[in-house]
């Protein structure tokens, strides 16, 4: 199976997007919610927890595993490609979320300037701006961390008129930044969930971004490439969930993210 990790519930956006374009495969979904939210915690925090949920999933027999979260992407795994895969299960893989994003950014902007929107972790870690520079030099990065976004969509404030006030509010602090930005990534998996609120705010001139979709043909990208990882795949049209924390709240709240009703199971993975 191809298993998504997240430490919360923004990863069911990627899935989400995955069950859509490749829905011939078998996935496993795991949330570390119990240990949830990643973004403010330790690099070294960050890998251990990343570490030990991509063990688990490979042992639940998952040869390819998908970093859901930007947090885990970004802190965790270079590390883990670099240091631990080559002494473990041989021939798995794990991937990210933030390089296939900025792998395709040039393709959006006109201006060469980009704004990130992102969790605290996610825009300290500066994951973008280093994986964008390599592959375009050129291209000016600037970003914004939004802490309150996450939460508020987690507790099912899509739609509150509060919320409309801190993505304007965001928005406002990343726009004035530069008036030459003309393309938002939106680097935390909750933000797609938001794109209503987002448009309500940017001129029709400034694209905005959600990784879901890039991620999930990037992935399409690298199966095809990839036979020797394809191959091993099943292709049942089947998914699992699972969560650190309480089924029963972890199923509501994915509700909100996949608008339709899952049932999920309680697994330890430390």
């Amino acid at each position: 199976m191809i298993g998504v990790f997240d430490s919360g519930f923004g990863g069911l956006t990627i899935l989400d997007k995955f069950l859509e374009i490749l829905p011939e495969y078998d996935y496993i979904f795991l949330g570390d919610n119990a240990r949830a939210p990643y973004g403010n915690r330790s690099y070294e925090t960050v890998y251990n927890y990343t570490l030990q949920a991509v063990k688990k999933l490979f042992s639940m027999g998952c040869p390819l595993v998908i970093l859901g979260c930007n947090t885990a992407s970004a802190k965790a795994l270079r590390t883990i490609q670099q240091n631990d895969l080559p002494n473990m299960t041989p021939g798995n893989r794990v991937l990210g979320i933030i390089r296939p994003t900025a792998e395709i950014i040039a393709d959006y902007t006109q201006s060469g300037k980009v704004g990130i929107l992102g969790t605290s972790g996610t825009v300290n870690s500066k994951s973008y701006i280093l994986e964008i520079k390599k592959l375009y030099p050129k291209i000016q990065v600037y970003q914004q961390a939004c802490p309150l976004l996450a939460p508020l969509v987690e507790n099912g404030e899509i739609d509150n008129p509060g919320t409309d006030y801190f993505v304007n509010k965001y928005l406002n602090l990343l726009l004035s930044q530069d008036s030459g930005i003309d393309t938002i990534i939106l680097g935390c998996t909750h933000y797609p969930l938001l794109m209503n609120s987002f448009k309500k705010f940017v001129d029709s001139n400034i694209k905005i971004v959600p990784q879901n979709e890039i991620v999930a043909h990037s992935l399409k990208d690298y199966l095809s490439r990839h036979p020797e990882i394809d191959n091993r795949l099943t292709k049942n049209g089947t998914v699992k969930y699972f969560t650190t924390d309480n089924s029963t709240m972890f199923d509501q709240t994915a509700k909100l993210f996949l608008n339709r009703d899952i049932q999920s199971r309680t697994i330890e993975i430390f």
